[in-house]
């Protein structure tokens, strides 16, 4: 399998950036093992699900990105659950933590949002994890796609945990909208859940129509990601795109 290509910016200003969307239990696993995951994958985003939310869970996840070089970019508890990490490669427009109605019964949902800067790309980013419930999820997609047209940006990238397969209403019309990457340009394995049985897929990432999707899959055969730390890290395996963003105008 050919490797996916490096992060870098173009002589036009665009920028071709690694994101990797990864659901990470809360750090109830084999954290060494999640940071060797994430470091071998040199993203420039990392799109997190599940990330600690109670005692010192800011610590935690700082130790976590530091541990991947990165930086802990927003969200966490304050997002219940989604965050994003970054390398020191972006630069930071702003950013915005979400949180989603609840449903009584059920668990607090949200959204982790930020608008960043790659050479002369600007990109709107997006952290999420929908609900187990089918009718809330539907809601909760809905919220996700208008939350991104506020975020003001031409281009964008949606990553997460859907608890839903393709063929699913919610994930339908997230790729009815957006480019469901994988099936731009697939790479890698396909199914994300779970590490030990793969058989399907729920996690994911999307982007804009303007990106050019390079790659996008599991990154299985990436060098320096081993088959036991990704049964070890978490229960969910990461999904990793290679996307060019054009340039932005700027008036």
């Amino acid at each position: 399998m050919e490797l996916l290509p490096n992060s870098r910016t173009e002589s036009d200003g665009s920028a071709v950036i690694r994101v990797l969307s990864y659901n990470i239990r809360s750090l109830r696993d084999d954290t060494a093992a999640l940071a060797r995951v994430i470091s071998a994958c040199a993203p420039d985003l990392v799109l997190v699900q599940e990330a600690p939310r109670f005692f010192r869970w800011r610590k935690k996840l700082a130790r976590l990105a530091a541990a991947c070089g990165q930086v802990v970019l927003t969200g966490g508890a304050t997002a219940a659950g989604p965050a994003v990490l970054c390398s020191l490669r972006a630069v930071v427009d702003r950013t915005e933590d979400v949180l989603l109605p609840l449903t009584p019964g059920l668990h607090r949902r949200g959204l982790a949002t930020a608008v960043v800067r790659f050479g002369g790309a600007r990109l709107g980013v997006i952290s999420c994890h929908l609900s187990l419930q089918q009718a809330e999820r539907q809601e909760q997609g809905g919220m996700l796609l208008e939350r991104l047209a506020a975020l003001g940006t031409e281009h964008a990238v949606v990553g997460g945990d859907l608890n839903e397969r393709p063929d699913g209403r919610t994930f339908r019309r997230l790729a009815s909208t957006l480019q469901d990457c994988r099936t731009a340009a697939p790479w890698g394995g396909e199914f994300t859940s779970t590490p030990t049985d793969p058989h399907q897929r729920i996690d994911a990432l999307f982007a804009t129509p303007g990106i050019e999707v390079l790659g996008c899959g599991v990154p299985l055969d990436q060098p320096g990601v081993r088959a036991a730390d990704l049964r070890a890290a978490t229960d969910h395996l990461p999904v990793l795109a290679a996307l060019r963003v054009p340039a932005t105008d700027v008036d």
